[in-house]
């Protein structure tokens, strides 16, 4: 029997198979990264070349989910676009119902729950994306949870999706994350991670600050770009370093 068919059925040994390829889709993306700061979340996210007569405008990779709230995302682009505008529909509905703004948590689990809902009916398939969602929580701090394919949802400190090297820059972060660091240094690394996959520097990159209140501010090629340049001028001289001392 074909378990790679049915979305329903499970394989002998406990897999779900359209679910394993929803998750293929994803690492087939672009890489997000997400990392948490003292007073911020950084979401750098790459951007695939465009075609010469495309508008980068319409290309967007990181959204504002609620006033509060700011997704990036891997994956396709058009599953993206589906689940964003549910999960905007759901934070007004929460607006209209509570007259409050629903926290980020809430909307991570709304998400989680709409993907699994995906791999549990007939006749639909998973939404083939992984999510990124930075804000605050009630108490003022930084927030930032993760969604896959399966429909599970998690918090993170720093954290990789998408892309075939999410493994080795997940290894990168755990290295270099610290606990309350500034918001400079959370960029830094932010593009340091990306810079392993991206081959132009910054013009495949887009950064975002999320601040307090989830405020969301996408900075500058040419601000990306003097990071960039600062990190691989670092990396120039850590090398004359190296072959200095060998000799």
């Amino acid at each position: 029997m074909s378990y790679d068919r049915a979305i329903t059925v499970f394989s002998p040994d406990g897999h779900l198979f359209q679910v394993e390829y929803a998750m293929e889709a994803v690492r087939r993306g672009s890489t997000a990264v997400g990392v948490r700061g003292k007073d911020c979340v950084v979401l750098a996210v790459e951007r695939r070349a465009l075609a010469k007569l495309q508008d980068p405008r319409t290309i967007r990779k990181i959204v504002s989910v609620d006033e509060r709230s700011v997704l990036a995302f891997a994956g396709l682009t058009a599953d993206a676009r589906v689940l964003i505008n549910k999960t905007r529909v759901e934070a007004q509905s929460y607006r209209l119902t509570c007259e409050d703004a629903p926290s980020v948590e809430y909307l991570a689990r709304y998400i989680a729950r709409t993907q699994q809902k995906y791999t549990q009916r007939g006749g639909v398939r998973p939404f083939g994306i992984a999510t990124l969602l930075a804000g605050f929580s009630e108490e003022g701090n930084p927030v930032l949870y993760q969604t896959d394919p399966a429909g599970t949802h998690s918090e993170w400190k720093a954290q990789v999706i998408g892309g075939r090297n999410a493994k080795t820059l997940r290894e990168f972060l755990e290295k270099n994350w610290e606990e309350g660091m500034e918001e400079e240094k959370a960029v830094r690394i932010g593009v340091q991670a990306l810079l392993e996959v991206v081959d132009s520097g910054s013009k495949n990159m887009e950064i975002c600050v999320v601040r307090f209140g989830g405020k969301k501010d996408i900075m500058k090629e040419e601000d990306v770009d003097a990071i960039v340049k600062d990190i691989e001028k670092e990396a120039e001289e850590g090398k004359t370093k190296t072959s200095g001392t060998d000799e």
